[in-house]
């Protein structure tokens, strides 16, 4: 199961770090880097998700959302590095909760869920 494990910490990080990133310089240069050409200024399909339940994609409280989820997977990656015993439990959690990041968050989720099962049944001993 190793490459499970390393391929959950993979993506635990690229979400992690680019979600930071993403939200930090929405709140310093006021936008998230959006594509440029003929679709210019446009966020992703996530921002339908969160318009739903009523959040403003481009306010201070969705940038302070993606600086939170982001900062929450660098931490779940850093105990899976050190193979805390809460971070594979964080993994699942957080994956469920950033189903919402339409469509590479929703990806990335399907996956951590599907290496978490993996995961879980390799750690547990056989009857």
């Amino acid at each position: 199961m190793g490459i499970a494990r390393v391929t959950v910490i993979f993506l635990t990080l690229v979400e992690g770090c680019w979600m930071a990133f993403d939200g930090i310089r929405a709140l310093t240069v006021g936008d998230y880097v959006t594509p440029s050409g003929p679709r210019a200024g446009e966020l992703g399909p996530w921002h339908y998700v969160v318009e739903s339940v009523g959040i403003a994609p481009r306010s201070t409280l969705m940038k302070i959302i993606f600086v939170a989820f982001g900062a929450g997977w660098l931490l779940i990656a850093s105990g899976l590095i050190r193979r805390v015993p809460w971070a594979l439990t964080g993994v699942l959690w957080a994956a469920v909760l950033t189903l919402w990041y339409l469509p590479v968050g929703t990806a990335f989720g399907l996956i951590q869920i599907a290496l978490w099962v993996l995961l879980r049944r390799s750690m547990v001993p056989a009857p």
